[in-house]
């Protein structure tokens, strides 16, 4: 109760901040144009009009502004069109300009950034259907993990994803998602030195521009399936009436490859997922210069958690696998039988106000996110592998603010500026069964009772983290920009931390068509709040499941020294080519790892990291056929873990404290590639063949020394055929008819994400195995 009128009471102070600021500007421009408007007056509207039978727009067509009086960029604008009486002129509110102004409100500049639009996305194998984890491992330097997970540059998950330009809060998800890629008109994954309105998680910024009514009018329905019980149906619809529009898309994904296949088998035992996902989005668009829009989501998704057999019982308390009570339960149930689920559930919602006012263009925006996760265990066979039966609940609510100006100061410099908030509530309860030790053998081994003891652990707490920013955009000359800015961060959690980090960022263009780039960012990176644990680690002394030590420091904040520099090329019209390599200093750098049964991650600090590689990319794109490929190289180290250190063995503690070890994640080599061509494409009935590529060096596994050696390198490659048919059925109601078919892991190659060993690695996990799916899908 208390959260939420704290929530009321910073939503509306934050509206009022944003009303009282549009009414000073809109005063102060009122002053200045009162005599243009008498002029205005006095001219016809062509730049918002078209005469009744002179402009036919239908849903999501596009018009040239060729000729347009107005201040809206030139090229194509998006726009709706209001039906009028007879005689008198249809009015046109024109949005593209919008569009731009909000991209203008979180520049790039400096930053390296990787695009996909629309046909891209389309393109690779699975389209729409494709999870978006996926999807980024297109992009330079993302390494793929097991449950979904990536890492970009050497870190560990630290990407922050935002939908038109507005920050989700973090959630709880490990391996559902929540975001669809069908949702997305168009991507960015924005990483390297970032301008200083990027804050929090600062290993990648993935922004997702979404569909819309306008541009996305009309519906389409699929159907998509095939090996492993696979079957996918979805629905999406949008349109406009007069200033609405709206777009929504709702699925519904049920197969037996829910989480990676601990073996590699060609089938998981115990692996059936059943997920839905919603996603909607609502605009009103006042005129030209004002929009408000709404969004919201929902995914449920549920996981049988997959068996590996043959293992033998492993227990917290090193004493008890040789215990007496270990030999009598061992042999009473099988590994292959048991039977562990997990659920996850993700609501979200964003209101937001786009506005435009003379010099000044602003986004103002609400928004909160709950995550959940409830791991229910095998009862006996946890118990029997694991030495606690524990069933874990997580949840975390979030709401908060977040605010972006640009000033357009003057004809060489344009200043942006902005705050964000975000307030959270983090619950855990769990309720354990475990074996008490009721004393110690004549060896000094202990001795624990053969009949389970009941543990119930909770915790609760509410935090805040906030950030604002101001920087300069600055162009000296004309083929120079600097920017430079400071960016203020602060947390009050587990832990309460606060920074000042300047950023520097400058870009170059010396010849037609090369770039070249250079810039330093100071981060600040506050612990996620749902993955810091908060267990009471003295419950469980003398039992099954008691802690190997019980140094529990808190998480702390990531303090990092960023350097970012490289160049891109024009080679020939639709051939670009591209190098960037960057260097991370770290002090407490932050990773995850997951600790026992519940799939749950749990966060810790390397009081020291260094993070450093290079990437190159190159790609193609004239006309039917497509092409792109990159590499990376990346090194990501840590030493002396200082916080959590009851999840870690004593003698691995010792040996990171005074030597510098990989990170579990930290992966060599990693590349990707992809090929596409259209056959008929300026028919009718257009072919589009496709492939892509994903290899990894391997990550880390323990040899001789924590993450001492690396897993085997691997290489996927997946395909995708897609016929298009234009109105195939005849019917004016029925649009275009497509029929796909995606292999994935075309050479059936067998390789592994995980071997189970590793600092914060639960258990072996093995990449997808040859997949064949087929699809159909109707725009109407």
């Amino acid at each position: 109760m208390r959260v939420s009128r704290f929530s009321f009471v910073l939503a509306s102070s934050a509206l009022c901040a944003t009303t009282g600021f549009l009414a000073s500007v809109e005063h102060a421009r009122a002053q200045t144009v009162k005599t243009d408007q008498a002029e205005a007056q006095q001219r016809p509207e062509s730049s918002v009009t078209a005469s009744s039978g002179k402009a036919l727009v239908k849903g999501g067509a596009q018009v040239s502004s060729a000729g347009s009086k107005t201040a809206s960029p030139a090229g194509r604008e998006t726009v709706t069109i209001e039906p009028g009486l007879a005689n008198h002129p249809e009015k046109v509110t024109v949005t593209a300009h919008l569009d731009q102004a909000r991209s203008n409100l979180q520049p790039d500049t400096g930053a390296t950034v990787y695009k996909f639009s629309r046909k891209t996305l389309e393109t690779i194998p699975g389209g729409d259907n494709a999870p978006l984890n996926q999807v980024l491992l297109q992009a330079p330097g993302v390494a793929q993990d097991s449950y979904g997970q990536i890492h970009v540059r050497g870190d560990h998950n630290e990407v922050q994803f935002r939908l038109d330009g507005v920050q989700l809060p973090e959630g709880l998800s490990v391996f559902g998602q929540a975001l669809m890629t069908r949702f997305a008109d168009s991507m960015s994954l924005t990483t390297g030195a970032l301008p200083s309105e990027f804050g929090f998680l600062q290993a990648a910024v993935v922004d997702i521009t979404t569909k819309n009514g306008t541009t996305n009018a009309g519906g389409n329905a699929s159907i998509y399936g095939g090996a492993r019980d696979y079957f996918f149906p979805s629905l999406q619809y949008g349109g406009h009436h007069g200033k609405w529009d709206y777009f929504a898309t709702a699925d519904f994904v049920h197969d037996r490859v829910g989480i990676e296949n601990t073996t590699g088998s060609f089938n998981a035992l115990h692996d059936l997922t059943n997920q839905y996902h919603f996603l909607g989005h609502l605009r009103y668009t006042a005129d030209e210069n004002t929009r408000i829009s709404f969004i919201a989501g929902v995914s449920n998704a549920e996981y049988q958690l997959p068996n590996n057999p043959g293992q033998q019982t492993q227990f917290s308390e090193p004493s008890y696998a040789g215990s007496e009570l270990a030999h009598h339960l061992n042999g009473s149930v099988d590994s292959s039988s048991l039977d562990e689920h997990q659920k996850q559930i993700t609501d979200f919602a964003i209101l937001a106000l786009q506005k435009e006012i003379g010099k000044f263009s602003l986004q103002s925006s609400v928004f909160s996110r709950y995550s959940s996760l409830r791991y229910s265990p095998d009862p006996l066979g946890d118990l029997v592998y694991n030495g606690i039966s524990q069933r874990a609940a997580r949840s975390v609510f979030s709401m908060g603010t977040q605010h972006d100006v640009t000033w357009r100061a003057a004809r060489d410099h344009t200043v942006r500026f902005g705050f964000q908030v975000f307030v959270e509530r983090t619950v855990s309860k769990t309720d354990s069964r475990v074996f008490a030790q009721t004393g110690e053998d004549e060896a000094g081994d202990a001795v624990f009772s053969d009949t389970p003891i009941a543990v119930y652990d909770g915790s609760g707490k509410t935090g805040t983290v906030y950030g604002l920013y101001a920087q300069d955009e600055w162009k000296p000359l004309k083929n120079l920009t600097i920017n430079y800015g400071l960016r203020f961060d602060g947390v009050s959690e587990y832990t309460s931390e606060k920074q000042v980090s300047p950023r520097l960022n400058i870009v170059w263009t010396p010849w037609h068509g090369g770039t070249l780039h250079a810039g330093y960012s100071r981060y600040f990176t506050p612990p996620p709040f749902e993955v810091v644990s908060s267990s009471s680690l003295y419950k469980f002394a003398n039992t099954s499941a008691a802690a190997a030590n019980y140094q529990n420091s808190a998480v702390r904040a990531e303090r990092d020294h960023y350097f970012d520099a490289g160049f891109q090329q024009q080679i020939l019209p639709g051939w670009r080519v591209s190098f960037d390599a960057y260097y991370k200093l770290a002090h407490n750098l932050i990773d995850e790892g997951q600790f026992g049964a519940p799939i749950i991650l749990s966060g810790f600090n390397y009081r020291r990291g260094q993070v450093n590689g290079y990437e190159v990319n190159t790609s193609y794109d004239k006309g039917p056929l497509s092409l792109y490929g990159n590499f990376s190289w990346s090194r990501a180290i840590g030493k002396d873990i200082t916080s959590a250190q009851f999840n870690f063995d004593d003698d691995d503690l010792a040996y990171i404290k005074h030597r510098w070890v990989h990170l579990d994640h930290d992966q060599r080599w990693t590349a990707s590639a992809g090929a596409a061509y259209t056959f008929f494409h300026r028919g009718w009935h257009p072919l589009r063949v496709s492939a892509t590529m994903v290899y990894g060096s391997g990550l880390r596994a323990d040899g001789e020394v924590p993450n001492g050696v690396s897993l085997p390198q691997y290489a996927t490659f997946n395909f995708s055929a897609v016929q298009s048919f234009k109105n195939l059925f005849g019917h004016s109601f029925l649009g275009n008819t497509q029929i796909r078919l995606d292999v994935m892991n075309l050479f059936d190659r067998t390789y592994m994400l995980r071997d189970g060993s590793g600092i914060g690695v639960g258990a072996p996990q093995y990449g997808l195995r040859r997949t064949i799916l087929t699809g159909i899908s109707q725009s109407f």
